[in-house]
């Protein structure tokens, strides 16, 4: 394997492809170039085509491994309630914001995925759950989680039209 044939021949579409999958010119840089370190780490040999698929697939699973990686962390520092400047103009501004933006994200959602988080929010169990909404309580789980999933796309959406970040 000639490397730096391999590098200079792959490296450019690698590297629009980690750009497009991000979105982020500097992270599909470190994307890229981590694909080709491990392709050196791991010593990994073939035809030129199958090394060029090989480090799509390295690169393809770093994205992923990186967003998942964002997503915990989101979740988790959403749960940390910010600290508490004292109530003040900004805070009740901000908190009012807050709260449109998760009443415009609900509105998005289907009735039933609204009423589901709504209801788990209340304290509901996957029985009661299931009663009020007509269905098996082995399925409440899913329905949940694809609920929680489409809201929060529609709340990232909502804040990013908002040009808020968080």
């Amino acid at each position: 394997m000639n490397f730096e044939a391999l590098f200079d021949a792959v490296y450019p579409s690698l590297f629009r492809y980690c750009n497009r999958l991000t979105g982020d010119p500097d992270q599909a840089e470190d994307l890229a170039q981590e694909a080709f370190f491990r392709l050196l780490d791991r010593g990994a040999e073939g035809s030129d085509a199958g090394l060029r698929s090989w480090l799509f697939m390295v690169a393809t699973n770093l994205v992923r491994d990186r967003s998942r990686t964002r997503e915990t962390r989101r979740r988790i520092l959403s749960t940390v309630p910010p600290p508490d400047t004292g109530p003040g103009p900004e805070r009740d501004l901000e908190r009012a914001e807050e709260i449109e933006r998760v009443r415009k994200s609900l509105e998005v959602l289907s009735q039933r995925d609204r009423e589901m988080l709504l209801l788990r929010q209340e304290g509901f169990s996957y029985r009661e759950l299931a009663e009020v909404a007509g269905v098996s309580h082995r399925s409440v789980g899913t329905i949940l989680a694809r609920a929680l999933k489409r809201f929060a796309d529609e709340l990232s959406k909502e804040e990013s039209g908002n040009g808020t970040s968080r």
